[in-house]
Order: C-alpha cells, then sequence, then structure tokens
C-alpha cells in the first residue's frame, strides 16, 4: 500500500520507476499505463520536475546556468512538494492508482552524485508518500550511453552535468556523471527495497514481469465509469469486442 509519512495508509496505490537515462523506464512505465486503463482502473500519471509552479524558474536557470546543487535539489524539492499536494495524495486518497516517471530517488540518485550529504536529502524529502512498489530499471552504464547518445545531436549543461566540471567533454562528462548516479541507485536498493528489472532483457519481458508485480495491489483500486462511452457507441450501433467488458488487451510475446 502507499502510505503518508507517519505510516497512515491510503486507499489508492502508488507505483513508481527510476534508473539512469536510458534504462527504458518510461517506456515501461507506459505500457503499464495503458494496461491500467485498459483494465478499467482509475490512473493519474504524473513526472519529475513537471510542475507550474516552478518550471518557468528551472527553465531560467538552466539557460542562464544560475543552478548550483543545492539550488538545483531545492527547486525539485519545490517541484514534488507541489504535485504531491495538488495530484498525488488527492488521487491515493481517491483510490486511484499513480504512476511517477522518477520519484525521490532521482533526488538522491542524481543530488548524491552531485555531492549533497545524502542525509540531508532524505530529510528533505520526508514529506513523501511511501511508494506502494519503487520499480528500479538497471542496466549497465555502457548500454544506457548506447541508447541514449545514438543520433543524439547534443547534451545540455546541466544534463551532461557539466556544471560539475568532470570533463571538458560533454559525452565524457556526462558518462562520468550518469557513472556517478548508477552507484548512488545501486547503493539504495537495499536501503529502500527497490524492486530491480533487468533492463536488458526484451520489453516484453519486463513488461510481464512489471505486471505481474503489480497485479496483486490492484483488488480495490477505484475503477473508472466506462458505461457512458459504452452507451453512446451501443447508440450509435457501434458494437464489438472493445465493448465487451470481459476482454482485456493481453501483452503476448512472439
Amino acid at each position: 500500500m502507499a502510505t503518508l509519512p507517519d505510516g497512515t495508509p491510503l486507499p489508492g496505490k502508488l507505483f513508481i520507476v527510476e534508473g539512469i537515462d536510458g534504462s527504458g523506464k518510461s517506456t515501461q512505465l507506459d505500457l503499464l499505463h495503458k494496461w491500467l486503463v485498459s483494465e478499467g482502473h482509475l490512473v493519474v500519471f504524473t513526472e519529475w520536475n513537471s510542475s507550474p509552479l516552478v518550471r518557468r524558474t528551472t527553465q531560467r536557470g538552466k539557460k542562464e546556468q544560475l543552478l548550483t546543487p543545492l539550488t538545483f535539489s531545492l527547486i525539485h524539492a519545490a517541484d514534488l512538494a507541489d504535485r504531491m499536494e495538488r495530484q498525488v495524495i488527492p488521487a491515493l486518497k481517491a483510490g486511484a492508482a499513480v504512476l511517477a516517471d522518477r520519484y525521490i530517488y532521482t533526488a538522491f540518485a542524481r543530488d548524491g552524485a552531485r555531492g549533497l550529504n545524502p542525509k540531508w536529502l532524505r530529510k528533505l524529502y520526508s514529506f513523501a508518500v511511501r511508494p506502494t512498489v519503487a520499480f528500479y530499471f538497471q542496466v549497465p552504464l555502457e548500454e544506457a550511453l548506447r541508447r541514449i547518445l545514438v543520433g543524439r545531436p547534443a547534451l545540455k549543461w546541466y544534463e551532461a552535468g557539466m556544471d560539475l566540471g568532470l570533463d571538458p567533454d560533454p559525452y565524457e562528462c556526462f558518462r562520468l556523471f550518469q557513472k556517478r548516479i548508477l552507484g548512488q541507485y545501486n547503493d539504495m536498493i537495499e536501503e529502500f527495497g527497490l524492486t530491480v528489472i533487468d533492463a536488458t532483457r526484451p520489453l516484453i519481458q519486463q513488461q510481464q514481469q512489471v505486471r505481474a508485480l503489480v497485479m496483486p495491489h490492484l483488488k480495490e483500486l477505484m475503477r473508472a465509469n466506462l458505461m457512458p462511452w459504452r452507451q453512446v457507441l451501443a447508440k450509435e450501433g457501434l458494437y464489438g469486442r472493445y465493448l465487451q467488458s470481459d476482454t482485456v488487451p493481453r501483452l503476448v510475446e512472439q
């Protein structure tokens, strides 16, 4: 179950995905999202650094290279705090499934890689809801770099970790920065009980594993009311397997 920091259980479920850039976590979360919707569940999606409260400040700070590791961390904490109050907690109280593309572990990994104190970071994010399942898509560094850098025109300043001065070459700096982040993630597996998914396996096999782990948590979730659109389609004489409540898309490996 998802729980508030004081241990209070919430009716909804919070499923989050983590991993270094190129791990494929966002693709897997998108597939999970589509499947849950097809099963009739009420689903809310939220992603890292998406709150309108801090978007303009973040954009300006990145453009003018004004952000220090500390200010970067505080902005992201404000982003999550805003989304927690406006999106995540209300949805969980209503009994919905909440899917989060990156969560507090992204801050612990990236900010830790930038040299911030781990204990301070954990205290900073102590307001966050504890997730039902935290998936960590684990992938070797070189494979992740291959996926993300092939055909990529250029790396952004902070994305490459250029603010750390690890190397004057953006691509080498990115590699060194991601290596630091990967180490932070691997250290968190046991600390937070992250559910590890081998992100080198075929996409379909990963998704099958994710669904199998999510399924036991779905019994008491709020379901979306699908009757209005079913009634409209039926009124127009449109029938077929998509109107059958007992028929859902299946993920089949070829």
